[in-house]
């Protein structure tokens, strides 16, 4: 019959002990930082949707802003042929009146007249 030692364990108990230590540590220590990966890779997503959301914003304020602001001002008239087109189109509403009645054929010459000269 063997002789079984008591108190302090052999060397082969220390060994096996010590490697079931170091696995149960491993595990642990790997799903840790499994963890805080997926913790940290979820912020990081996060914070790239709020910070396309505030770019958005900022991008369609500022397609607002230039809207607002590049719209041509309204052209001054050339003076030369733009006078022309004027007394043309004045004359052109004074000969449709003259048509519809409003005016009479010397009420039509006597406004003529005074838009030529």
């Amino acid at each position: 019959m063997p002789l079984r030692r008591f108190g302090r364990p052999g060397l082969i108990g220390l060994a096996a002990r010590t490697a079931v230590v170091a696995g149960t540590a491993s595990a642990v220590g790997g799903a840790m930082s499994r963890h805080q990966q997926q913790r940290a890779q979820g912020q990081y997503e996060q914070e790239q949707y709020e910070a396309a959301q505030q770019q958005a914003q900022i991008d369609a304020a500022a397609r607002n802003a230039a809207s607002q602001y590049s719209a041509p001002p309204p052209a001054a008239p050339a003076p030369g042929p733009a006078g022309a087109d004027d007394m043309i189109a004045k004359l052109q509403q004074l000969a449709s009146l003259k048509d519809s009645g409003v005016l009479s054929e010397t009420e039509f010459a006597a406004a003529k007249q005074k838009l030529l000269s």
